[in-house]
Order: C-alpha cells, then structure tokens, then sequence
C-alpha cells in the first residue's frame, strides 16, 4: 500500500513538475521508484530500492534525499550511476549528484568500470558532462595488462587517458615503475611520465630516465630520456635511449655510454646499438673506450668501436676504426685499425702501426701486442719492422729488419729479437753523459738488449758485419738507418684523448624511488571489487 501511496504522489509531482522540465529540457533529476517518500526540511527522503533518472543515467542506490528545486540528490548505501548511452558504471557507499552541472560526488568504497578498465578510491568527482573522474587522497586502476596507484589521479574517459600524479606506482608481471607524474591510454596501455622515472623488472633490471620515458607495456618497448639500463652484466646510458625487450635491443643517442662490467670497460660515443642476447654492440662518432686496470685506464679512440662478447673466449673481440689512437700509462699507439682478440689478450694494429712506450719507438706493417699483468708483455713486429729507442742524452739508438719481437719488463723495452735483414745503430756512451762512439752491425738476426732505456747488449750471428766510429768521425747521414722517422709528435696525449671526447659522467649513485620504503594502498588485490552494469 506504501508504494502505491508513493506512486500517486509521484504522479502529482510529475504534473506540477512538468512545465518546468518542458523548459529545462531533460536537465532535471527524475524519480523513478521508491518504497517509500517522506517529507523533509527542503528535501524529500527516498527510502529502500530508490532509483533516480537524469539524461541517459540511472541512479541507484538504498535511500536519498531528494532536492527538487536544487535539483540535487544526496544517496546513501549501494550507490551506482549507470549511462545507458556509454560503458562508464561508478559504484560507492554515499554520492552527491548535481543535475544542473552532472557533477557527482562520490565518496568510500567507490569503483568507476570503463570496459576493460576499473578505478578504485575512497574521494571521486565524477562530471558526466565530459567523461572526467578526479580522484584525491589515493587510488587504483587495474586493467588485464597493468596495475596503477598514486594520490592524485584523472581519468579522461571519452578520450580513454589516465593522469596519475604524486607517487605513481604501475605493476605488471614484467616490470614495477615509479615516477610522480604518468599518463596511462587505457586502449592501447602505453604509458608516458615526466622527469624522474625508474623501472625495475622481475629479473632484477633497473631501467631509469631523468626527463621521462614512454613505455609500451603490451609491445614491452621502452623510450628514456636522460636515461640508463643497468643488467647483471652492462649498464647502457643515452641522451636518448630506446629498448625493445622482445628483441633484446637498445639504441642510443647523444652522450652514449655502455659499461660492461665482466670486463671492467666502457664505451662512449654519439650514437650506440646493443644486442644484449649476442652481447655484441656498436658504438660511432668520436668513440672512446676506457678499459680500467688496478693501477692505471687504457684509453682507446676511433670514430668507431665494435665489440663482441660473451661466453666463448674465441669470439670475444673489440674492433676500432678507423684513425685508432691507445694510451695505457707510458704505452701509446696509432693505427688505421685494430682488433683486441680477448682469448689471448692481444692487440692487432694494421696499416700504418706506430707504438710507442717510455722512450721507444717500433713500427712495422703490422704490429701485434700482448697484455699480460695489465702491462705491454710482448710485441710482434711483421715487415719493414723499425725500433727507435732514446738513450740518456736523447740519441737515437736503432734497429730494424723483416720481422722483429719486442720484449717488455714492467712496461720498459727489456729486448729486441730481429730476424732476418737485421740493421742496427747504437751508440756507445760512458757515465750516461759521454759519447764513445758509434756502433753499426748487419747481421741475419741481432738481439739487443736493453737495461733503463740504454742498450746493455748485443749479440748476432750468421755473418755479422760491424763497425765503430769515434765521435770525431760522425756524419750527419751516418747516424740514421735508412727509413727512419721520429714521430713524437704523432704520439697520443692524454689531452688528445679529452679533445677527442669527455664522456658525460654519468652518476652511479643517481636517486631512485626504489631507494623508498614501499606504502601498500588500501585497496583489493584481485577483481573480487568489480561490478557488472547488471542491476
């Protein structure tokens, strides 16, 4: 009897109401059901299985107050708005809803449904009139692909985009990334954020941008700026710097660096690619490699490096070209080209090789080194091999012939082996300040030996011919093998090195939200929360 009381006064209503409705249009609130309407202080009460109308939205909810000249509801209990013309379903505890401006407020408990998409907080502003949801004082978003929380968030929803801002949290079972201020498309789930950002996979990957990033969570393809890599083996640094999961690849520009840590080296250049699955990257534009030692960094530029690693020893190598230019303490060398073969730690110099260490000088057609100790163990020299050395009163003493090894003691030329066409000039001196003489030999082989940068010995044999001239004697062609050339100008510098390239430093210790303590969000765990658009 009460509901049918209710219905009859419903229809009363509706006559007075009806001239100003015809001039407002569908703007007004209506009333659809109630068990049961009391009168109260300005507001009518609407009591047990209350449904309310406005445009294309129905208003449910346990009971309401219901201000006809305000045009406004109050809901309490079960509260759930539902547009019939879009897919946007919003439940809470209690709601405020505005018919004049479509602005409802929603308050605990509250779950916006967009399709495929569901919002979790405790504060939403809901304007129907453009499709927007602001949530305050923290919330959840969950889709089939990702999970987002932060304090600040809205959701767009006629244009499918999410500003989550202040603590920004998205999880997945990929990747778990923080930043204070992100944008979330809810269609194609592509994520972008501003300023700080870090990543961290469930490998244990850290992956971190300074100026933002864009990170396609379906695709797995990520885009940081001021951004860096960092796996168990490497750390990949650029400007500019895009990773493809799936491939295992990452490109950089501008102020590029790749850091392996296995073999204590780094890469800088302009522009870098790295296939993390082969190990293998390449680096170009003003290239520069620092490979660090206990006691000193070797130094290596080209305009462009190539490096294969991984766990075959034989296939691991690092290739620069052209116009190589190496430092290693008192090592340095030049060359069109080079080849590092990590298996047995040597060097390949091609085309116009030149080293130089301490007070030497060797040249050839190719030259091949070894490092052993972190220090120049030993150097084959292949045609037309040429050694300068400079004694304690800057002459130059020589050797040359077809094939040529150099021997090194603690980084000083300790010997030298010719074979083969062997010519030799050193000159003879007394008390490190006076000159005996000259001694020239031809000889199939010769080995010379040295001790503090000055010839000690040396031997020959197969026929050698020797002679020696008094310094009165000396002739200005005389004190020169025939192809010899000091280059000491050409000779690689440290400065010549921070010309070429001073990498960016890239800070190791740079902030991280990970470096926070994690705060749990109140909110469930799995989708027991959403609701369908059935009543």
């Amino acid at each position: 009897m009460t509901k049918i009381k209710f219905i009859l006064f419903y229809l009363l209503t509706s006559i007075v109401l009806s001239g100003a409705m015809a001039q407002e249009g569908d703007s007004r609130l209506e009333i659809l059901q109630a068990e049961q309407l009391l009168g109260g202080n300005g507001f009518e009460r609407l009591l047990t299985d209350v449904i309310l109308k406005h445009k294309t939205s129905l208003i449910y909810c346990d009971s309401a107050h219901f201000y006809s000249e305000d045009n406004l509801a109050k809901l309490f209990g079960n509260v759930k708005i539902d547009d019939q013309k879009d897919s946007v379903v919003i439940t809470s505890r209690y709601a405020e809803y505005d018919g004049d401006t479509q602005l409802a407020l929603l308050r605990t408990n509250v779950v916006l449904v967009n399709e495929g998409t569901t919002l979790y907080t405790d504060f939403l502003d809901y304007n129907r009139a453009n499709g927007e949801a602001n949530y305050f004082n923290s919330g959840m978003v969950k889709d089939s692909t990702n999970v987002l929380t932060s304090e600040k968030g809205l959701y767009e929803t006629q244009i499918e985009k999410i500003t989550f801002n202040e603590d920004v949290v998205l999880e997945n079972p990929d990747y778990t990334m923080k930043s204070n201020a992100l944008f979330y498309y809810t269609t194609t789930k592509i994520v972008e954020t501003e300023k700080l950002t870090n990543i961290l996979s469930k490998d244990g990957n850290r992956l971190n941008a300074q100026k933002g990033s864009f990170y396609d969570t379906g695709k797995k393809i990520f885009r940081f700026y001021d951004g860096d890599v960092e796996s168990e083996t490497s750390i990949v640094y650029g400007e500019e710097l895009f990773y493809d999961e799936n491939a295992q690849y990452y490109e950089a520009k501008e102020n590029v660096s790749i850091f392996n840590k296995e073999q204590n080296a780094e890469v800088f250049g302009d522009e870098g690619k790295y296939w993390e699955g082969k190990q293998y990257s390449e680096v170009y534009g003003n290239a520069l490699v620092r490979k660090y030692f206990e006691i000193d960094t070797l130094f290596m530029i080209a305009d462009t490096l190539i490096t294969q690693d991984g766990q075959i020893a034989a296939e691991k190598h690092t290739l620069a070209y052209p116009n190589m230019r190496l430092i290693k303490g008192e090592l340095a060398g030049r060359a069109d080209s080079m080849a590092y073969i990590y298996a047995d730690s040597t060097v390949h110099l091609y085309r116009d090789p030149i080293l130089w260490n301490n007070k030497s000088q060797i040249t050839a057609d190719s030259i091949q080194f070894t490092i052993a100790n972190q220090e120049i163990d030993q150097a084959l020299l292949q045609d037309n091999a040429f050694a300068i050395t400079k004694d304690t009163i800057a002459n130059f003493n020589q050797i040359k012939g077809r094939k040529m090894t150099a021997y090194f003691l603690d980084g000083d030329m300790d010997k030298l082996d010719v074979e083969g066409n062997g010519e030799s000039l050193y000159f003879a001196i007394e008390n490190d300040t006076t000159i005996k003489g000259l001694n020239k030999l031809l000889c199939g082989r010769i080995i010379m030996e040295f001790k503090e940068g000055t010839v000690s010995r040396i031997s020959h044999t197969i026929k050698p011919e020797a002679s020696f001239t008094p310094p009165h004697m000396f002739e200005e062609d005389e004190q020169k093998l025939e192809g010899f050339i000091w280059r000491g100008d050409e000779r690689p510098t440290q400065k010549a090195i921070n010309d070429w390239r001073t990498p960016k430093i890239r800070d190791k210790n740079r902030y991280s939200f990970f470096d926070e303590p994690d705060v749990k969000l109140p909110y469930p765990e799995n989708d027991e929360l959403q609701i369908s658009k059935d009543n």
